[in-house]
């Protein structure tokens, strides 16, 4: 039996045009599950999916563009889905927005809202509309892409962090209430990855030798990376694990300030 074989599976894998999102995506592919591609943007949606499918020489991956801030859009998204692929067995909510860097005493009301709606409320719009399929066929499994800001403090990216905390506790809550129905809720906390969304905190040299001397491994992750562990929280391999958040991070929480 492969633990890690998820054929047959259909997933949906938010913010998968590119980064940690699209890495996931080609992890699933190759694990031999079906998947959608989602970001705000069709046509960037389309390019993953087309290059997941010639890679394995079938229709592998579908896109369909949603933007995380539209409630609408992703009730679509998800009935689409159903439509085209008849099921939805796995959900990663990897999508997250950041608009803003710097103190917290700086931040607008705007700006703080649409961090805590895109990185918090859109996880639980989402896993609402998803989980009671999982519930009523008793199997699913759900992960949520938090980040070591989550456990950490921070003096340019607070807020951020303060949402990502949101999402442990968002797991931890919903384990409980999923767990009698054998649907499984995990997190993953993400160091500092070579994206575009982590583009601030790495692509001054000074910045990522500053990051390479905090990190234990010496060096700053990769999206792929991090798609192994997805792909271990959406197989057989954890089916005894729900609620918890597992670190990625090449040990820098370990590491401290020596």
């Amino acid at each position: 039996m492969n633990l890690f074989d998820l054929t047959g599976k259909v997933a949906i894998v938010t913010g998968s045009s590119r980064g940690i999102g699209r890495a996931i995506a080609e992890a699933y592919a190759a694990a031999g599950a079906r998947v959608v591609i989602s970001s705000r943007k069709q046509a960037a949606c389309q390019e993953v999916a087309d290059a997941i499918n010639a890679t394995h020489g079938e229709e592998r991956a579908i896109a369909i563009a949603a933007s995380i801030s539209d409630k609408a859009a992703l009730e679509a998204m998800v009935a689409e889905t159903r439509e085209r692929l008849g099921r939805i067995d796995l959900l990663v909510c990897n999508a997250a927005s950041n608009p803003y860097y710097g103190p917290m005493a700086g931040i607008s009301d705007e700006q703080f809202r649409k961090i805590f709606d895109n990185n918090v409320l859109a996880n639980h719009w989402l896993i609402s509309m998803i989980a009671p399929e999982m519930i009523a066929r008793r199997d699913g499994a759900i992960i949520i892409i938090s980040s070591i800001g989550g456990m950490i403090g921070s003096d340019v990216i607070g807020a951020y962090n303060v949402s990502k905390a949101a999402d442990f506790q968002l797991v931890r809550n919903l384990a409980i209430e999923f767990g009698p129905h054998n649907v499984r809720i995990n997190a993953i906390a993400p160091g500092v990855i070579r994206t575009d969304f982590a583009r601030a905190l790495w692509e001054d040299p000074k910045a990522e030798a500053a990051l390479q001397r905090a990190t234990p491994l010496g060096r700053i992750g990769e999206p792929e990376e991090i798609a192994g562990t997805a792909v271990f929280l959406a197989s057989r391999a954890s089916a005894y694990m729900t609620g918890q958040g597992l670190v990625v991070d090449g040990g820098s929480t370990i590491k401290g300030g020596l």
